[in-house]
């Protein structure tokens, strides 16, 4: 590029911009240009929370926030990372196939994440769903994975089939999750989950009805509470 810029100059003379300038004006835009891929590259980038925990620098904060509820998980391998596409779901946290093959202390995880979260007709950025709600959502796939640990890969794969074809079934493992959460004091952010889902005037019946239909509602959600809080007082007798 330099040697043709020079060449230029020469042939042209005085009209032309000149081997400086027009080198500069090209260093410049390649400056730009570095800068925008520099800034995707950072929104897509995995970074560390823990040892063990990676995701997206647009959600480190609600990721560790989320974790930090979840001690048991401190030392177990889980990367959050964002997919174009997730097919009637949000989110979706799910063992890592090859390490269904390792020892189940060895196992690691990953939770799944709409780019653009799709709820019905109305489409969201994690930008555009509040901390809250986001973390809400995370500490709901979170508990899956606590699930997921107390099960031998030859029943996690008989889970993900009934999981896939059985609506009852689908409603004992997210209820299930959900129970996680409030166990580990994510109440107020589920609670502001569902609260978002249900309340938002955009998003539509049918997936509001899925929410009632599948997982604890806001009213069963501080019943358990109660009983996690009654269960604190025993224990502290």
């Amino acid at each position: 590029m330099r040697r043709i810029l020079g060449i230029m100059d020469i042939v042209y003379g005085p009209e032309f911009p000149g081997l400086s300038q027009a080198s500069g004006l090209y260093q410049e835009l390649g400056n730009i240009v570095k800068g925008i891929a520099v800034t995707i590259l950072f929104l897509m980038t995995l970074t560390a929370i823990h040892a063990q925990h990676k995701a997206p620098v647009s959600i480190h904060e609600e990721a560790r926030i989320a974790l930090s509820h979840y001690p048991q998980l401190r030392d177990t391998p889980i990367t959050f990372k964002f997919k174009k596409s997730i097919r009637k779901s949000v989110m979706l946290a799910q063992p890592d196939f090859w390490s269904l093959f390792r020892p189940r202390k060895k196992r690691k995880y990953k939770v799944l994440i709409n780019k653009e979260v799709r709820i019905s007709d109305k489409s969201f950025t994690t930008r555009e769903i509040p901390k809250d709600v986001l973390i809400g959502w995370l500490g709901h796939e979170l508990g899956h994975i606590m699930d997921y640990k107390g099960r031998s890969s030859l029943n996690l794969l008989w889970f993900g089939f009934r999981y896939k074809f059985s609506g009852s079934y689908l409603k004992i493992a997210e209820r299930a999750a959900d129970a996680y959460a409030v166990t580990n004091g994510m109440e107020d952010y589920i609670i502001r989950t569902k609260e978002f889902i249900l309340n938002h005037a955009k998003i539509g019946e049918p997936y509001k009805n899925r929410i009632r239909k599948y997982y604890l509602s806001p009213t069963e959600i501080l019943l358990l509470v109660e009983e996690r809080d009654q269960e604190g007082k025993s224990d502290g007798l």
